[in-house]
């Protein structure tokens, strides 16, 4: 509600659409003074460095945005079993492979945004990034396992499984999303951009690099922690765990604090001139997976684990595991601040009266 008041007397502002002499008044007397987001109208949409990277990840997170949902909603209708573990995973891992169509639609569009050329190298990059990076951990978490002996040790014939699902069904449908995606005309920005870019001004200290992400990663975790202790608990200590309804309420209030925080942030950044939103945007979204991973910590210390005796198979497991979920975490989160800093930039330069 504050948000919109503040754009609507934005908007009344640069568009002179004030309705007192007051407020033309008090408008006038902002315009002169030269500040504001509508100054850096010309750089907003200047692609940052790495785009084609943060494409991939925005792609990845697309595909991970709706293989959640739709994990959630089978879950929550009752179609999948608490008590049978092995079906919930088969669930996520079918639906990650059969999302790729959205993957690499939304890359391609993204890479047609930060005027990417190689469309074959972006493509690539957006099927084994995030699975690739997931692969590497999970096959050294599971070569410990090999070495200790242990029947927790998933079998060379499963990896081989997971294999042929990534490269046989993965890497064909992102491969045909980004033919979609690129097939069609590039999104039509409101703004054009110059070509020398603006000078930054200096930034106050809460604006600075890393402040802000830290800030949005605490606000947004505190909206899911006590979730966090009963699907840790259901994990690790062998409990059952059916509120899947409810997870899903969690999760949407997840997602909407997620955009809330990156919106509220990067108007404040473009407040203060600086228009290099992009990484931010996805580092302020993602930064909750920092807390989960320093919460999972916490939970192994003195739950999961309170033995005093370190054991090497059951750490590598524990911190494997969570190193891979709170990095699909980072993208998928990251990619919601993201795309909700993309959707309200385009919105509001696109009310406002460029000169």
């Amino acid at each position: 509600l504050i948000m919109t008041r503040i754009l609507r007397k934005d908007f009344a502002r640069y568009n002179d659409t004030a309705a007192t002499d007051a407020e033309k008044a008090a408008a006038a007397s902002e315009m002169r003074e030269e500040t504001g987001w509508k100054l850096v109208y010309g750089d907003v949409f200047r692609p940052p460095p790495g785009g084609t990277l943060l494409a991939v990840y925005a792609g990845t997170g697309a595909q991970l945005a709706v293989m959640s949902v739709l994990t959630l909603a089978f879950a929550a209708l009752g179609f999948l079993s608490p008590a049978n573990r092995g079906s919930l995973l088969s669930s996520v891992l079918m639906f990650f492979v059969l999302m790729g169509v959205p993957a690499g639609f939304v890359s391609a569009r993204f890479c047609q945004l930060v005027k990417e050329q190689n469309h074959f190298k972006a493509t690539l990059l957006t099927a084994i990034m995030f699975p690739g990076v997931t692969f590497i951990i999970f096959f050294f978490v599971n070569l410990i396992a090999w070495s200790k002996q242990s029947s927790s040790a998933v079998p060379f014939g499963t990896l081989i499984v997971l294999m042929l699902l990534w490269f046989g069904v993965s890497l064909p449908l992102i491969f045909f999303g980004a033919y979609l995606g690129f097939k069609r005309e590039p999104m039509s920005l409101p703004c054009q951009i110059n070509p020398i870019p603006r000078q930054i001004p200096p930034q106050m200290w809460y604006l600075s690099n890393g402040v802000p992400a830290i800030l949005g990663g605490c606000l947004a975790f505190g909206a899911v922690f006590v979730e966090m202790f009963f699907i840790l608990s259901s994990i690790w200590q062998h409990r059952f765990y059916y509120m899947f309804g409810f997870l899903g309420l969690v999760f949407f209030i997840l997602l909407v604090t997620c955009a809330e925080i990156a919106v509220v942030l990067c108007y404040l950044h473009l407040v203060a001139e600086d228009y290099r939103w992009w990484w931010r945007s996805m580092f302020t979204g993602g930064s909750i997976a920092l807390y989960m991973y320093a919460y999972g910590l916490y939970h192994y210390m003195s739950r999961a684990h309170p033995a005093a005796q370190f054991d090497l198979l059951s750490a590598s497991i524990y911190f494997g595991y969570m190193g891979i979920f709170c990095y699909g975490i980072f993208v998928l989160c990251g990619f919601i601040g993201f795309i909700s800093c993309f959707v309200f930039i385009c919105k509001i330069y696109g009310s406002v009266k460029i000169d």
